[in-house]
């Protein structure tokens, strides 16, 4: 018998009584339920998203034309030239590359620097990826904050330069950030150095602190400060085709292999993700030039996005972190006139036994510091810390001046 047969039985329901009934009804069923539901997360927080797998949500992507419009409406008063990716097509090969070889469990937050008119924003977003942007450009910021109002927690825009990340000297003032207060804010947290990368960054290098940047990312790498604090965060950068070039360097190569070379081989897995024409991007320049920069050795013909992951066994043997600044000192040294003798090289540090070590780690004695492999270096620094050399204050006083002397 159902429960109307029931209401039928009992004649007439009273006036109000069915109300009533409702709120009896609703009010067992929450003190059932409350045990059940304690201690649950809120209810936006589903599995998926905690994960970082977030739906789509749908969002449209301005076509090439439209982004170029709205790049060309921000005036350009920076000194470095920046590009954007304006094409929807584009867009998505990043985003597969950048999704690539992703595990299927939990997955960190994307950091976007400089994401402009935000065409590759909008297509991570739809592609279920918890995007931070980062935005030193407040003309870009109104539509980034308004796409970041219309969504349920999934994108984050803060006015920031990423470029600027960690001043060594000077107040920290926006557009500059500081990482550990970015970290804060975005929820990332410290992870032990052999786990999974904690989070991963996206940009696109201005050409003209290009190198400089990849410096000063070495420099924290291996002193595990700035982002590499909180774990080995994975960077995924567009770098012209001629920098990609010297980071995979080989051994006697002129031109390309340098000193960057060895400490990035050592320091980091790097991995080529895809290859685009230098037109392919649109800039922020008034002319809507390309501004390619020239090349004479090596080939230059592209953006090369590169993902640089720090190698889980860097820190072993004996290197660490407090005494990374002097391997890096080091290997600058070394490589600073390529076509040199390693031996003189180790000659000029007064270093008696120098022949005796080259043997001992079976190095040719006439061998070019541009011949010398990045896990030599490696070794050879390992056999010098018990030397002498590492204690005399002349040494220590040179490497403290080298190595904090990169600055923006």
């Amino acid at each position: 018998m159902g429960f109307g047969s029931v209401a039928m039985l009992a004649g007439p329901v009273p006036p109000g009584a069915a109300g009533c009934c409702r709120r009896l009804l609703a009010g067992a069923l929450a003190a059932g339920l409350r045990p059940l539901l304690r201690g649950l997360p809120p209810c936006w927080v589903t599995p998926r998203r905690a994960a970082g797998q977030w739906p789509s949500p749908g969002l449209r992507v301005p076509e090439a034309a439209e982004a170029e419009q709205l790049v060309q409406q921000v005036k350009h008063t920076g000194v470095a030239v920046r590009r954007f990716i304006a094409c929807p097509r584009l867009a998505r090969t990043v985003q597969r590359c950048l999704q690539r070889g992703a595990s299927r469990g939990s997955q960190p937050v994307l950091l976007e620097c400089g994401p402009g008119p935000g065409v590759l924003t909008r297509t991570l977003l739809n592609a279920g990826v918890r995007v931070v942007a980062l935005e030193s450009n407040p003309a870009f910021l109104p539509n980034l904050q308004s796409l970041e109002n219309s969504l349920d927690g999934q994108l984050k825009v803060i006015y920031a330069d990423f470029c600027r990340l960690d001043p060594l000297t000077g107040a920290v003032k926006p557009p500059a950030v500081c990482s550990e207060k970015l970290f804060e804010t975005v929820g990332v947290a410290a992870v032990p150095w052999k786990a999974d990368t904690p989070v991963r960054i996206f940009g696109i290098l201005p050409q003209s602190k290009e190198r400089l940047i990849l410096w000063r990312h070495l420099f924290a790498l291996y002193e595990r400060s700035s982002i590499y604090r909180y774990g080995r965060a994975e960077l995924n950068i567009f770098i012209s085709e001629r920098e990609y070039k010297i980071l995979t360097g080989k051994p006697g190569s002129a031109g390309s292999y340098q000193a960057i070379t060895v400490l990035c081989q050592l320091g980091y897995e790097i991995q080529l993700l895809h290859m685009e024409p230098w037109s392919s991007f649109f800039t922020n320049l008034k002319n809507g030039g390309l501004a390619i920069p020239k090349s004479v050795r090596l080939p230059n013909d592209h953006l090369c996005l590169v993902r640089l992951t720090p190698q889980q066994n860097l820190f072993t043997g004996g290197l660490n972190p407090k005494n990374s600044p002097i391997f890096v000192f080091m290997v600058k040294q070394c490589l600073a006139k390529p076509k040199s003798r390693l031996i003189d090289r180790l000659n000029s540090w007064s270093l008696d036994n120098g022949s005796q070590l080259l043997r001992e780690l079976e190095i040719p004695e006439n061998a070019q510091t541009r011949n010398v492999y990045p896990e030599d270096y490696k070794r050879l620094f390992e056999a010098l810390q018990s030397s002498t050399i590492f204690t005399e204050n002349w040494w220590h006083e040179e490497v403290f001046e080298n190595t904090r002397n990169i600055n923006f």
